[in-house]
């Protein structure tokens, strides 16, 4: 059981990304803490799981990063990730798809 749920886990991290990073900018390690209060630690991801995710969003152009260094003495910049025009496309694509999956899946699964 936790090997399929580790795959549907997976399956659906691309969307969450994008989906939190629309709302707004945000920093690795903002991710991973969004993810695991708003899924009440079902999504709970190390570092080494979720930045591969966030490459592949940032050479498939759907989002950028800067650095930002911050005036209150921490001397280690963050990394912050935006969402592009690209990539908002791709989340409302990913989102219709995600609409579909669901409502059919479920179809099946009532009967």
């Amino acid at each position: 059981m936790a090997d399929v749920d580790n795959q549907l886990k997976k399956g659906v991290l691309t969307i969450l990304a994008l989906k939190l990073i629309n709302s707004k900018d945000m920093y690795g390690y903002e991710l991973i803490q969004l993810l695991d209060d708003y899924s009440s630690g079902y999504y709970k991801l190390k570092e080494g799981s979720l930045y591969p995710v966030l490459y592949r969003l940032e050479d498939n152009g759907w989002i950028e990063s800067y650095t930002v260094t911050s005036l209150e003495g921490r001397k280690v910049p963050r990394k912050y990730y935006k969402i592009t025009d690209r990539g908002r496309r791709e989340l409302e694509d990913q989102l219709d798809s995600w609409q579909r999956f669901y409502s059919v899946t479920n179809k099946i699964l009532d009967i």
